[in-house]
């Protein structure tokens, strides 16, 4: 089934538009961060979340900011600088992939 926004063009070779993508996801910013780390708290600008990717047990060792969707698991290293790499980093899905299911969550087009 083709969405209402599909030139029916084969989806591996159309452009995602990465940075629309993160423009809708920073305007719903709390919405996203909550549907991907439903068990997080927001402290101001900064949404406070256990990586559910390893036994982590303390709530706030990983967070991002709401307002630039920078983000980072201080105890990994692991990080990035906007949602899309945040839900690729959670869902353990290529960049693109995860670009393309956050703009259908957001009910936006993900091509350029």
């Amino acid at each position: 089934m083709m969405a209402a926004y599909d030139s029916g063009q084969p989806e591996k070779s159309r452009r995602v538009d990465f940075g629309a993508i993160n423009r809708a996801a920073l305007n719903n910013a709390v919405g996203v961060v909550r549907g991907l780390l439903p068990d997080g708290r927001l402290e101001g600008h900064e949404y406070a979340f256990r990586n559910p990717l390893r036994p982590d047990k303390r709530l706030g060792s990983a967070k991002v900011n709401v307002t630039t969707g920078r983000w980072a698991d201080f105890a990994t290293g692991d990080g990035g600088g906007d949602l899309v790499s945040l839900a690729a980093f959670v869902s353990g899905l290529p960049q693109r992939e995860a670009a393309i299911r956050l703009a259908q969550s957001l009910g936006v087009s993900p091509w350029a």
